[in-house]
């Protein structure tokens, strides 16, 4: 064995997480947890959230940079989801008391109205793949799940890059237009009323 062989080895950190990420087309995990909402702290399953579509839009840290203009860019776009039988719930590892501060003082992640989920141990962080043990924070993760709790897309950035919760918005539509017509699939930039494709022999060498 070389000396560089044995390195990688020893040392595989860089390589792979503690955990894995979710399965597309699997159950997600289902487990309490605390959430602040509406000047409220109170405990929740993710199985409560059976019979709408679910987005977990996980982030590093309460107080911090980037954070907060991914949580205003959802705050903008709740009442669309809502109307699209959808919750939201924004994860970091802080507690719920540190979530009602945030929402008490900043101005930005002031305008939340969706529930505001606390992970202070990491367990739900873990299961879902993004947790980074040696900072205790998550990654900025985004999880889409059908009514019945099924795992349909997810997005996991670097904690530097942003997202854009207009593509979040998008992939829920064309998720539920699937969920509705089983025998189409949505190509590349589809948005509602677009053109849709019918998957069959007839459709190969066509695109």
């Amino acid at each position: 064995m070389t000396n560089h062989t044995q390195e990688l080895e020893e040392d595989h950190s860089d390589y792979y997480f503690e955990n894995d990420l979710p399965v597309i087309g699997k159950h997600i995990v289902d487990m309490p947890i605390e959430i602040y909402q509406n000047g409220e702290i109170k405990k929740v399953n993710l199985s409560d959230y059976r019979g709408k579509w679910l987005i977990l839009f996980f982030y590093p840290a309460d107080f911090t940079f980037v954070c907060p203009t991914e949580i205003e860019d959802m705050a903008k776009h709740y009442e669309e989801l809502k109307e699209m039988n959808t919750e939201v719930i924004s994860i970091s590892t802080d507690t719920a008391f540190s979530h009602k501060a945030w929402h008490d003082q900043s101005e930005a992640v002031g305008q939340v109205r969706f529930p505001m989920g606390a992970d202070p141990t990491g367990n739900l962080t873990r299961a879902c793949g993004i947790y980074l043990p040696e900072e205790g924070l998550a990654l900025r993760g985004t999880f889409i799940v059908d009514p019945d709790g099924i795992l349909k897309a997810y997005e996991v950035n670097d904690n530097s890059i942003g997202r854009n919760v207009s593509e979040t918005v998008r992939k829920i539509k064309a998720a539920q237009f699937v969920a509705e017509h089983g025998d189409k699939v949505c190509p590349a930039n589809w948005q509602p009323g677009k053109a849709t494709l019918t998957p069959g022999v007839d459709l190969i060498n066509k695109i």
